[in-house]
C-alpha cells in the first residue's frame, strides 16, 4: 500500500463542518469515500482485535502479541525485498512464526524464554531484510516501509478493504469455534486437559490466529502500533467485568470505539496521523477503565473484596 494524504481542501471542509454542525460534519465525513474504506477495514480489524486480544490478555501472551508485531514488520519486508505483494510475507511469517511459539510452548502456550528468542531472531532478520531491501529495491517504493511501521488506514483502497474484512470474518469465526474450550484450557489448562479440551492443539491454533491479527492490523495501524489495540481494550474489559463472556464481547465493543473514534479525530482535526490518534483513544479507554476499577474497589473495600472472581461458567464443565 502507498501512502495516501488526505486532499487539504476535504480535511479543512470536515474539521470546520465538525466544529460548526456535528450531524451535518459526521454525514459528510460518512460520505467521503477513504474515510468508508478506512471504516470497513477499521472497524473488521478492530474487532478482530479486540476478541482474540481478549485471549492474549487473559492467558497471559501479551509478549507474544508484540513479538508476533515484529514478526509482521520483518515478514513484509522480506516480501518486499523478494519483489512480492508485502501481504504476502505478513500473513506468511506471522502464522509461521504463531504456530511454531505455540508447538514450542508447554501445553500449547508459548513460554518467555521461546518468545524472547524468537524475537531476537526476528529483529536480526528484520534488520536484514530492511538492508536488502534499501539496497536494492526501487526508491519508488520506499513509502512501504514507513506505512509497516505506523500503518495507512487512510490509504487502504475498496478492494483492500472488503479483502480485509473477509479475512477478518473468517478469522473471526474460527476464535468463536474454539472460544469456549480455550477460555476453559485458559483458566485452568491441567483441568481443562483432564477432561479432554486439546489444550496442546489450541495454544498453536490461537497463536496462528494472533498472527493473522498482527497481519490485518498493520496495514490499518502499523506493525509497531498494533500492540496497543491487541492489548489496551482487553485489558480494559477485565478490568470492567470479571465475567468471561461479557469481557469478551466488550473487549471487541471497546476495540471499536477506538478505532471510530480515533478515525473522526483524525478527520476533524487532521493534525496527528490517524494511527497515533487510535492508540491514544484506546490507551485513554484503558486509563479510564483502571481509574473506574479503583473507584469500585475503594466502594466495595471490605473483608474478601479484593477477591477476583474470574471462573468459568458451570456450562464449561462438559469438558
Amino acid at each position: 500500500m502507498s501512502a495516501v494524504h488526505l486532499p487539504a481542501g476535504n480535511v479543512l471542509a470536515g474539521q470546520h463542518v465538525l466544529a460548526a454542525n456535528p450531524v451535518t460534519g459526521l454525514t459528510n465525513m460518512l460520505s467521503t469515500g477513504f474515510i468508508q474504506h478506512a471504516l470497513l477495514a477499521g472497524t473488521s480489524i478492530a474487532l478482530l482485535s479486540g476478541l482474540v486480544g481478549y485471549f492474549v490478555v487473559l492467558r497471559g501472551q501479551v509478549f507474544a502479541s508484540d513479538a508476533l508485531s515484529h514478526v509482521a514488520y520483518a515478514g513484509a519486508l522480506a516480501a518486499l525485498a523478494a519483489g512480492v505483494d508485502l501481504r504476502f510475507g505478513l500473513f506468511a511469517a506471522c502464522i509461521a512464526v504463531g504456530l511454531i511459539l505455540g508447538l514450542l510452548g508447554g501445553r500449547g502456550a508459548a513460554d518467555d524464554i521461546v518468545i524472547g528468542t524468537t524475537f531476537a531472531w526476528i529483529l536480526g532478520l528484520g534488520v536484514f531484510f530492511l538492508a536488502v531491501y534499501t539496497t536494492h529495491a526501487a526508491t519508488a517504493n520506499g513509502a512501504a516501509n514507513v506505512n509497516v511501521l505506523f500503518g495507512s488506514i487512510f490509504g487502504i483502497s475498496a478492494t483492500d478493504a472488503h479483502t480485509a474484512t473477509w479475512i477478518a470474518l473468517a478469522t473471526i469465526a474460527v476464535l468463536l469455534l474454539i472460544a469456549r474450550p480455550l477460555l476453559f484450557a485458559s483458566l485452568d489448562p491441567a483441568v481443562a486437559a483432564a477432561r479432554g479440551v486439546p489444550v496442546r492443539l489450541l495454544g498453536p491454533l490461537f497463536l496462528a490466529a494472533v498472527g493473522v491479527t498482527a497481519a490485518e492490523a498493520s496495514q490499518a495501524i502499523g506493525a509497531l502500533l498494533l500492540f496497543g489495540l491487541v492489548a489496551a481494550p482487553p485489558a480494559a474489559a477485565q478490568l470492567l467485568t470479571d465475567r468471561p463472556w461479557w469481557g469478551f464481547v466488550l473487549s471487541g465493543l471497546l476495540s471499536v470505539a477506538a478505532m471510530w473514534i480515533g478515525i473522526t479525530v483524525a478527520y476533524a482535526a487532521p493534525k496527528f496521523p490517524v494511527s497515533f490518534d487510535i492508540m491514544t483513544t484506546a490507551t485513554l479507554i484503558y486509563l479510564t477503565a483502571a481509574v473506574i476499577a479503583a473507584l469500585r474497589r475503594r466502594h466495595r473495600r471490605g473483608p474478601g473484596s479484593n477477591e477476583l472472581n474470574l471462573v468459568p461458567d458451570p456450562s464449561m464443565t462438559a469438558y
